[in-house]
């Protein structure tokens, strides 16, 4: 999986090659992925490192300033949306647009949530089940209902370790 996300960036652009972190610097841990369906995980973890480049300690790439962190975390979304959309499965891609504009929201507002919203969208990609637990973090700050609808469908101890994993890279 790792392989299949730097080599996407490196036949994108030189630019994103030289952001790669020396391979004794990688933190290679799937955090959200292992909550969802295997095929999604590539797409996913891209998706995430993309979140991490622009808000927290990315695993793979060290961009050397915020421009290029900027520029590296938009492509990193975008890459891993048209991975999710090669599966034709338009509700995921759907859900993981919320997830970004929700993550995007909640890093603006200075709120928390984050890892439950993570957890409850890797966990229910695609589902078609997850409207009205956003709008309870969205409008009232409320995470209680993602993280509860993620433990439900992947179980507690999967997501108790992807919230810690995401712990350590916030």
């Amino acid at each position: 999986m790792w392989d299949e996300i730097l080599d996407g960036a490196v036949e994108e652009s030189r630019l994103w090659d030289e952001c790669i972190l020396a391979c004794d610097e990688r933190k290679l841990v799937a955090v959200f992925s292992p909550l969802a369906e295997e095929r999604f995980a590539v797409g996913l973890e891209t998706i995430y490192e993309g979140y991490l480049v622009h808000y927290g300690k990315p695993r793979l790439f060290g961009p050397p300033d915020p421009d290029v962190a900027l520029l590296l975390g938009d492509y990193l979304y975008a890459h891993g949306l048209v991975r999710i959309a090669s599966f034709g499965e338009t509700d995921a891609v759907s859900d993981l647009s919320e997830l970004i504009s929700l993550c995007s929201q909640l890093r603006a507002e200075d709120l928390d949530g984050d890892g439950a919203l993570w957890a409850a969208s890797a966990a229910l990609l695609g589902s078609g089940r997850l409207d009205e637990a956003r709008t309870a973090l969205r409008l009232r700050g409320d995470a209680a209902p993602l993280e509860a609808a993620a433990r439900a469908a992947a179980g507690d101890a999967a997501v108790d370790e992807a919230l810690a994993a995401h712990a350590a890279l916030r």
